[in-house]
């Protein structure tokens, strides 16, 4: 990495003393982020090397914040192919990319998860779970912060869900309602003096 970076003539910016983040407890800008995202994606690495990384979803906020360290989230049922499964268990290690497409904005966490059962820790799988979303859960991955960072939006293309788009069209459905009632309403009275 270092390399790379002294190769594009930009290892200045990351050399000691330049930068002065703390990436190791997230804040409330990150616990906000993370209790709107609907989806995130997860990397792990299998036993041959290979990288694998998978699409997880739910409902808002089903990525939990337990403290400024520690994530959770109970694991549903998927296709059962278990390779995500599979590949922590070989190695705790995973990279997570939570993306807010309307508003452009990523964030990578790097963490070391543990898989545990559902009746592993008490009330854990309560604080987890949704009981209006109707998947079922298999476990529950607890995550240990090891690092994060946020991204640059740059190449983020804005993608709106069918909800964020209903919610930004409704006062022009509310004013077609009302141009058309107004249409009729004067229609009947030109029918009316007609």
């Amino acid at each position: 990495m270092k390399a790379a970076q002294a190769e594009m003539g930009v290892d200045h910016l990351w050399t000691p003393g330049q930068v002065d983040r703390q990436m190791e407890a997230f804040t409330e800008n990150e616990e906000a982020f993370i209790a709107a995202r609907d989806s995130f994606y997860m990397a792990s690495v299998s036993e041959t090397g290979w990288p694998y990384v998978q699409y997880r979803g739910g409902p808002p906020g089903f990525l939990k914040v337990l403290d400024e360290t520690t994530l959770a989230f109970a694991d549903f049922r998927g296709n059962r192919q278990y390779i995500s499964v599979g590949n922590l268990d070989a190695n705790d290690r995973v990279a997570l990319i939570l993306v807010d497409y309307p508003r452009r904005a990523r964030l990578k966490i790097l963490a070391h998860v543990e898989r545990l059962a559902l009746d592993a820790e008490p009330g854990l799988l309560e604080r987890v779970s949704d009981e209006t979303y109707r998947a079922r859960p298999e476990r529950i991955f607890k995550l240990r912060l090891a690092a994060f960072d946020w991204n640059c939006p740059q190449h983020i293309v804005p993608r709106f869900t069918e909800a964020e788009i209903s919610r930004a069209v409704q006062p022009l459905h509310q004013k077609i309602e009302a141009l058309e009632a107004e249409n009729r309403a004067l229609r009947e009275r030109i029918t009316a003096e007609g």
